[in-house]
């Protein structure tokens, strides 16, 4: 009997929470990549979810004492427990060309890589990673992470083929759209829009910005800038969706879903978030990128297959990424540093490290917008100024025009992450989240090149390499790189250099 397909139908603009965290994704796609050009079948995408398993980004149930303590300490698991752990944890669970099982988690994990355009598969046929989808897994490059997603959500449709909704917009450049109408409207203070009123950009069903611009400033001089959330929810579920879908969680509407959609959208650098993250705004600092993408992107084509519509998200606008922002001078940095140590003492920056340390959530209203690869540099950059205020401390992360870095440090000119200077000596601090055999593929060897650029222009110098576990095989590079390469590397976990920068009065250390 066939199965009936379910109807499309008006929906809040949700993406995946499969993989809710950026960096997950890249790393995800890290190990798919060893199989681009293969074809796909059952049995392949079960391999592909056990080498998932194996290096540690998905941990079943059902395992062995051993197996747990393997994935803690982050190394990778045998041939015979990989497969043990895909015998012993059966998947009940079917997606759409996909057996039941497996295959069809490992669906589960990738379809929304497809969805940006990173990445095609399709059942019987070659898995195939795109020009954009090859640049988010380039480690030499992280800045490329920042240019994949704003090729990707710049252009991401809500009705695209991959989803049976009837909302039809482009959610970033309707967001861009409004704030821009707010922002010239006089009477509204130029405030960017309010984290309560994201709901309604959420929701709103089509692309019609003047439409919603005027939707808020009614409800602003109705109810002012802080509208109740039964307020706002009636108006998402009586007014805009006309009472036609299910009632969902008013949390969800208020706090999940506004919280889910900041964080994909900072991820293409043009989101600013003010007033302690009540209100996002654009980044002034990307206002050419801004103009560009609402002159070409707000007209858009639709797609009927989900083939085209990924050859659409997988074609790299050029003039998009080639739009580069003002460089900061060293005061303008020193400034952004000493505004968010005002706002974040020792014990909160240190509190927030430990959270990353730990695989906690952060409650801040700001740094819960920063992945966490972001977020650990930002918060090295605070604690080292922090700690030793007449040293010179040089984080190489984008800004927005707050000063909240918008992606990782890019690696440009292979400087490294955050470049600090102590009276001649040089200290260069490489910083990372990425854990067991992930850490050692991606990290060390950009680390020993960085330092080595950095030492031509600073003869003394050495470097620490932060990040919440070290894999004893990125020790024994580390050693290597020291021995044969005469570069000291100091390796520490998040906690270890809490407890080293506390206990010192100079940053530099041999």
């Amino acid at each position: 009997m066939k199965t009936k397909t379910r109807e499309s139908e008006y929906k809040p603009l949700l993406f995946t929470t499969t993989l809710r965290n950026p960096e997950r994704l890249k790393w995800f796609l890290g190990v798919l990549k060893d199989y681009d050009g293969k074809v796909l079948d059952d049995q392949l995408a079960e391999e592909i979810s056990g080498e998932v398993i194996r290096v540690g980004l998905y941990k079943p149930t059902n395992i062995s004492a051993i197996v747990k303590k393997k994935i803690e300490a982050k190394e990778p698991l045998s041939n015979a427990e990989v497969k043990k752990s895909l015998e012993d944890n059966p998947q009940n669970h079917k997606e759409a060309g996909f057996s039941k099982g497996w295959a069809s988690r490992f669906d589960t994990w990738f379809k929304i890589a497809k969805e940006l355009g990173f990445v095609y598969y399709k059942n019987g046929e070659k898995i195939r990673f795109s020009d954009i989808g090859l640049k988010l897994v380039d480690n030499e490059h992280p800045e490329f992470e920042q240019q994949a997603f704003l090729n990707a959500f710049i252009k991401y449709q809500s009705n695209s083929p991959f989803r049976r909704v009837l909302n039809e917009n482009v959610p970033l450049i309707l967001l861009l759209s409004v704030i821009n109408k707010i922002n010239a409207d006089k009477e509204l203070n130029g405030t960017g829009i309010s984290k309560l009123e994201l709901p309604l950009v959420i929701f709103w069903k089509d692309n019609d910005a003047e439409k919603l611009y005027k939707l808020i400033k009614k409800i602003r001089k109705e109810h002012g800038y802080t509208p109740s959330w039964e307020v706002i929810v009636d108006i998402c579920v009586n007014q805009i969706m006309n009472d036609d879908f299910k009632k969902f969680n008013p949390k969800s509407i208020m706090v999940d879903y506004p919280d889910e959609f900041i964080r994909k959208m900072r991820l293409t650098g043009l989101i600013s978030l003010r007033g302690a993250g009540r209100f996002i705004d654009i980044n002034r600092n990307e206002q050419t990128k801004v103009d560009y993408a609402l002159a070409t992107y707000s007209d858009y084509k639709k797609y009927t297959t989900e083939e085209s519509y990924f050859e659409y998200m997988s074609t790299v606008d050029k003039n998009l990424i080639s739009f580069v922002a003002k460089p900061l001078s060293i005061s303008e940095r020193d400034a952004f540093l000493a505004k968010w140590i005002g706002v974040y003492p020792w014990n909160r920056i240190k509190d927030e490290m430990l959270n990353l340390a730990k695989k906690k959530l952060t409650k801040d209203d700001v740094l819960k917008y920063l992945s966490n690869p972001v977020r650990l540099e930002f918060l090295v950059s605070l604690a080292i100024k922090s700690k030793f205020p007449n040293v010179r401390v040089i984080p190489n992360y984008p800004y927005d025009d707050e000063g909240l870095p918008t992606s990782t440090a890019g690696g440009v000119g292979d400087k490294g992450d955050i470049e600090c200077f102590e009276d001649v000596k040089g200290i260069l601090v490489e910083v990372t989240m990425s854990e067991g055999r992930m850490q050692t593929m991606m990290e060390v060897w950009p680390i020993s090149r960085h330092l080595g650029q950095f030492q031509k222009g600073t003869k003394d110098s050495m470097c620490y390499f932060v990040a919440p576990s070290i894999f004893k095989d990125s020790v024994m590079q580390i050693n290597y790189v020291k021995e044969k390469e005469n570069l000291s590397i100091l390796p520490k976990t998040i906690e270890e250099f809490l407890t080293h920068i506390e206990n010192r009065n100079t940053l530099y250390c041999t």
